[in-house]
């Protein structure tokens, strides 16, 4: 069942958080730690209260097995259309149970969301070295909004 985060799931959030790390870290270690948080308990507790940043939780009815970190946004400028988009900002499936369809729910979660929001187009960031995440995005007919490029100096 996905329903909205309550404070009592922040300890399973955190767990959630830390494998994101860990996947981010092994795939890049010159930019991610290999150890840390993204929040902190009162950040999460404030941010389980933002409406504009809602955060969603799988809850298989024994536990949190995984988590959608979603923003609203608003395009605004003189050049942009004003376009409404729902961002994911995080989502992650416990690695005990990748691969299970958990994370197709929580996509399929999050486009039915940005549908009713009445929202332009449903957004997100993966980072190239994540294949799995990338192919993940890609079977769901995601395809590169923009591309930011580097050189390591």
């Amino acid at each position: 069942m996905i329903r909205r985060a309550t404070l009592e799931d922040i300890p399973a959030i955190q767990i959630l958080l830390a494998q994101i790390l860990v996947v981010h870290h092994e795939a890049r270690p010159d930019i991610f730690k290999g150890s840390g948080c993204k929040f902190t308990d009162e950040e999460l507790e404030h941010l389980l209260t933002d409406d504009t940043k809602p955060v969603y939780v799988y809850d298989n009815g024994k536990a949190v097995i995984g988590h959608l970190f979603l923003e609203i946004r608003e395009a605004k400028g003189a050049v942009l259309e004003p376009v409404k988009s729902l961002f994911i900002d995080d989502l992650c499936v416990d690695q005990d149970v990748r691969g299970s369809g958990i994370g197709q729910e929580l996509y399929s979660f999050a486009l039915a969301y940005a549908k009713e929001l009445g929202c332009y187009h449903l957004t997100l960031n993966v980072w190239n070295d994540n294949v799995s995440a990338l192919r993940f995005y890609q079977k769901q007919g995601m395809k590169p909004l923009h591309t930011e490029m580097e050189i390591i100096l």
